[in-house]
């Protein structure tokens, strides 16, 4: 590809380098000059032009855009029609969002004219939301790098999504006297509007003293009406043997993990009764703001594992933005 400024009247054909502004009208940065234009650029009494003007063996920068993305799209990742070389997606549903790092990076040294951007592996999306976006820096590239690209993004599952799937979920929230009706209130809306952007729903509630014996009950109860048990302690859960965690055993079930390296939301539990999953919320998962209560949430509304190993690999990042309404904040 040349670039460079050329004589007006040998312009024809080539890629306008920056965008102008004429009497009869607005000439757009990579805009493929027309006799018409060369006219008019003429009339505007201009003698030369930058522009870029593809050799054999370039590819226009929309045309090689548009075939790396014919490459990266799927059912779930949808692609838009490509611009100024640019080519954005978007999830069909919501679901976790995976992106090959590995494959990225390799695609990415192919060449500094094509670049591939993505959001971070394993984040939660929403339905609609842009997940990645391939850009080809200058106005064509040439045949041997986009082949080379090609080639390689064929290979791999670059990016994907894993949907989220629809659950009845139920919520048990327990009571003490510091503990107000309103923030029980609160909790559930929250609870409820992290479900909905999921696709999932908020099919029971049911409020009981901060008691084993109760709470044990409670958790009999809702299993056999909902598929995700999520409970809220009035009080955060501190060992294996407070309420939360004797309340599952005590109903026959068992606790997978207590605590996370996440924070906020230190001290969540995830446990199992009968084949179905039982998350002990955190207190900082009160608030609507990010914490590691969505990141299991999330996952598990997407049928991912939720393991010992998963947790434990969450320390580098989990680092988050402070929640002050909590009733500990880390800087005390």
């Amino acid at each position: 590809m040349k670039f460079g400024s050329v004589d007006v009247a040998s312009a024809e054909g080539a890629v306008l380098a920056h965008k102008l502004a004429l009497p009869s009208g607005v000439l757009q940065k990579g805009h493929v000059l027309s006799a018409n234009d060369i006219i008019a650029l003429k009339s505007a009494k201009m003698d030369a032009i930058i522009v870029a003007q593809l050799s054999d063996g370039d590819v226009a920068e929309d045309i090689a855009a548009g075939r790396i993305a014919d490459i990266l799209a799927s059912e779930q990742i949808e692609p838009k029609t490509a611009f100024t070389g640019r080519v954005n997606f978007y999830t069909a549903s919501a679901g976790i969002f995976h992106a090959k790092a590995d494959v990225i990076n390799t695609l990415n040294r192919i060449s500094p004219e094509i670049t591939l951007a993505t959001l971070n592996d394993g984040v939660f999306v929403e339905a609609g939301r842009m997940v990645a976006t391939v850009k080809i820096i200058p106005f064509a590239v040439s045949q041997h790098a986009l082949d080379e690209v090609l080639a390689e993004a064929q290979s791999h599952a670059v990016v994907s999504i894993t949907p989220s799937v629809p659950f009845n979920v139920g919520l048990i929230a327990t009571k003490l006297p510091s503990l107000k009706s309103t923030t029980m209130d609160k909790t559930r809306g929250t609870l409820h509007a992290r479900l909905e952007v999921a696709g999932s729903s908020l099919t029971e509630e049911m409020r009981v003293a901060h008691d084993v014996r109760e709470l044990s009950a409670a958790m009999c109860v809702m299993r056999n009406r909902t598929d995700l048990i999520v409970v809220f302690g009035a009080s955060a859960i501190t060992d294996r043997q407070d309420v939360i965690p004797a309340a599952l055993e005590t109903a026959g079930g068992h606790v997978i993990r207590l605590g996370m390296p996440v924070d906020p939301g230190n001290l969540l539990m995830i446990g199992e009764l009968d084949g179905k999953l039982v998350i002990g919320a955190p207190g900082c998962a009160r608030s609507p703001a990010e914490n590691g209560f969505d990141w299991v949430l999330q996952r598990l509304l997407a049928q991912l594992p939720v393991d010992d190993d998963y947790i434990s690999s969450l320390g580098v990042g989990g680092l988050l933005m402070e929640i002050t309404s909590r009733p500990q904040p880390r800087e005390g």
